[in-house]
């Protein structure tokens, strides 16, 4: 099965390849005889000439010579082979309007099944790791092993003879009790453990009329745990059965009917219950059976099943699944605009004001835990080993700068108790998701506050001399948040590391500016 579905990926790949299009169309999948084979694909002429087999028969069907719908399946795998991944051409063959699977498994039986899987699954993971090629997929394959285990339960036409507790996990259509008849309260019960002081000390079963109670008290409750594991081994046994479940068994010499514990023995009160009959057997004596009422299935006049037809949706292709919408990061919102805002050329100084704005943007996330006495000597001791690239004096300056943010009583709130630092968050709005990461963060009874920090060199004077960039992202931090935080207030502002400056933006600005995706 899997040398024919790779016949047919070399012949789409290679309409020339005369050898892979000669043995798919003696396949399963395309059904040819050997006879039609040499009728159709002879193709020396009185002068000795031959040409490829492909063209000859695309040149037969031309000439009327070859039903087209021969070949028509050669002409979809022809269109699909460039266009599709390795797993998704062979799940097309196998059920598509092909019908691979079905045609394989027809011809070659349901041991076909596990090397088709085996390569679907190989074709699969292959895609996830490598170029979703099918010419790649064939020579990764032909150069690789594969080796494929069956189930252990899929023996086909087979009769294995094994014990209950070696049937577990398996099933068969016809499972039969041999030994259905074997009395439970006479089978040998081994060693039992008689517990004691020093430890469990094994006895031999000792007879009812010479053991003493304490012994007799052990080994009854033996007996009945053993009685409980051989209801336990009936429902394994009886529940291995598909679609028919024979019991049976062999009497002993002198009895005349199974002993009262035997499953035979219960199978058959119950079946009884059940309105189970007897019925005569020619030379076996005679059977119990019992059908489950209820409407019969329809039969043709072999007594066979009838196939109910397959419905048309079974052989149409899955609808596409609509691919969701990547998540939109306001941070990304400014990015032309902040092309568009005149910044310093890229020289040392440009990079030592860089490096100011990320140190200033740290410090900013680090110094508010602490206490406010606190913060001057912990921010210069961070400065000591950090801004190695900054004197003394540019690193006072620094400090003096985000310490008059910190304690302005206007802005104190953002960045005392309570307040967080670097908040991822996603939210869905008008059934778009916004994610991203919110600098600094500040949950009330009644209010959001965003703080956003920016380290480039243009510092606004105002709310108005904001990047249109910057704007549309705090707009969208705060529509998110409305929808995380419904009914309560939301203010945003931004923290220009570079001034440092802190700029309210008005509650008007942001709802302007607030993302909309209905394309107005």
């Amino acid at each position: 099965a899997v040398q024919d579905l790779l016949a047919a990926a070399r012949f789409a790949l290679q309409p020339l390849d005369d050898l892979s299009l000669a043995a798919l169309l003696v396949s399963p999948l395309m059904g040819w005889s050997h006879a039609e084979l040499a009728e159709h694909g002879w193709r020396i002429d009185g002068e000795g000439r031959s040409g490829r087999l492909w063209p000859h028969l695309r040149r037969r069907v031309s000439e009327g010579e070859l039903d087209p719908a021969r070949i028509a399946p050669l002409e979809d795998l022809l269109r699909i082979a460039g266009f599709t991944t390795p797993h998704v051409f062979f799940e097309t063959i196998l059920s598509g309007p092909m019908q691979g699977r079905a045609k394989l498994t027809s011809r070659l039986g349901n041991a076909a099944i596990d090397p088709v899987e085996e390569l679907l699954n190989q074709a699969l993971a292959f895609q996830t790791q490598e170029s979703a090629s099918l010419q790649r997929f064939l020579q990764w394959f032909d150069l690789g092993d594969v080796d494929v285990k069956r189930e252990s339960d899929d023996v086909g036409d087979e009769v294995r003879v094994m014990t209950v507790h070696g049937s577990k996990g398996l099933q068969a259509r016809i499972v039969i009790l041999a030994d259905a008849c074997s009395d439970p309260d006479k089978s040998p019960r081994g060693l039992v453990q008689f517990p004691t002081e020093a430890g469990d000390i094994p006895l031999l079963y000792v007879r009812k009329d010479i053991r003493p109670a304490a012994v007799s008290h052990v080994m009854d409750r033996h007996k009945q745990d053993g009685l409980k594991e051989h209801w336990r081994l009936l429902y394994v046994a009886m529940t291995r059965a598909e679609r028919h479940l024979f019991i049976a068994g062999a009497l002993s010499r002198n009895a005349k009917e199974p002993p009262k514990n035997s499953w035979h023995r219960w199978i058959t009160t119950a079946l009884q219950d059940m309105g189970a009959t007897e019925r005569p057997v020619d030379g076996w004596g005679s059977e119990l059976a019992w059908r489950r009422s209820g409407k019969r299935e329809k039969r043709d006049d072999r007594g066979i099943a009838a196939t109910p037809a397959i419905p048309d949706w079974a052989r149409a292709p899955a609808p596409v699944e609509p691919r969701p919408l990547k998540p939109l990061a306001p941070s990304q919102l400014g990015e032309r605009d902040e092309l568009s805002v005149p910044l310093p050329p890229p020289l040392p100084p440009a990079a030592l004001a860089a490096e100011r704005g990320r140190l200033m943007h740290a410090l900013f996330e680090r110094l508010p835990p602490v206490a406010s006495g606190d913060r001057r000597d912990a921010g210069a001791r961070w400065l000591a080993r950090n801004a190695g690239a900054f004197d003394a004096q540019v690193q006072a300056a620094m400090l003096d700068a985000i310490l008059a943010v910190l304690d302005d009583p206007a802005h104190a709130h953002l960045f005392g108790e309570g307040s967080l630092a670097e908040v991822p968050f996603s939210a869905l709005v008008d059934g778009r998701v916004i994610a991203g990461t919110v600098d600094r963060l500040l949950v009330t009874a009644d209010a959001v506050h965003i703080l956003d920090f920016k380290t480039g060199g243009h510092v606004p004077q105002g709310p108005d001399d904001v990047p249109d960039g910057y704007v549309k992202q705090m707009a969208a931090y705060a529509a998110a948040m409305a929808v995380i935080f419904p009914g309560r207030a939301i203010t945003a502002a931004l923290l220009f590391t570079s001034g440092p400056r802190l700029v309210d933006l008005p509650a008007a600005m942001l709802d302007a500016n607030k993302p909309r995706f209905d394309g107005t």
